[in-house]
């Protein structure tokens, strides 16, 4: 397995078939392309344990939702993926929103086939005193883009159970 390049990335982003949209050729690293903090969130509710929808989209960077010290939601990316069945991926949270008190939970992996959507965060403020800035398209990570030996037997646009989602969505179990 090798780690793509900025050149194949965009090759593979810019073509009949785009890997990622919207491509900003901005976004675009040695090794990796930035992605940014979608417009919904889901957060805890008193009501229940399951996590209920928020819109983000009253918030900007001037006026940011603030995550409060330990709070857990779940978030998207605005990028849509659809990896082909020789690519694999993975999220890995940009530096500057770890070292502001952001952390991912780790379960940014993306398997070849992988296609129609938008990537579920798990993001939690590690910060014991102070509240975290988040909005709408702010840059919370970047993908990694593998290029695989083989492909594999049986792809995840067979078996996934997470293609096609177009904004956060909960466990399926």
């Amino acid at each position: 397995m090798a780690i793509l390049p900025d050149w194949r990335i965009r090759a593979l982003c810019t073509g009949a078939a785009p890997m990622v949209a919207p491509f900003d050729p901005e976004l675009l690293n040695p090794a990796s392309l930035d992605v940014r903090l979608g417009e919904t969130i889901m957060i805890e509710s008193a009501e229940g344990p399951a996590l209920v929808p928020y819109p983000l989209s009253d918030h900007d960077q001037g006026a940011p939702y603030w995550l409060r010290p330990g709070q857990f939601i779940l978030a998207h990316t605005v990028e849509t993926f659809n990896l082909p069945d020789h690519m694999s991926a993975q999220f890995v949270l940009k530096s500057s929103r770890a070292r502001e008190g952001v952390n991912h939970l780790l379960a940014g992996w993306c398997d070849p086939g992988w296609h129609g959507s938008s990537l579920t965060l798990e993001l939690q403020n590690v910060r014991q005193l102070q509240a975290v800035p988040i909005w709408p398209g702010m840059k919370i990570g970047q993908m990694v883009f593998h290029s695989m030996a083989d492909p594999p037997e049986r792809s995840y646009r067979e078996v996934g159970r997470y293609n096609g989602d177009r904004s956060v969505q909960g466990s399926r179990g």
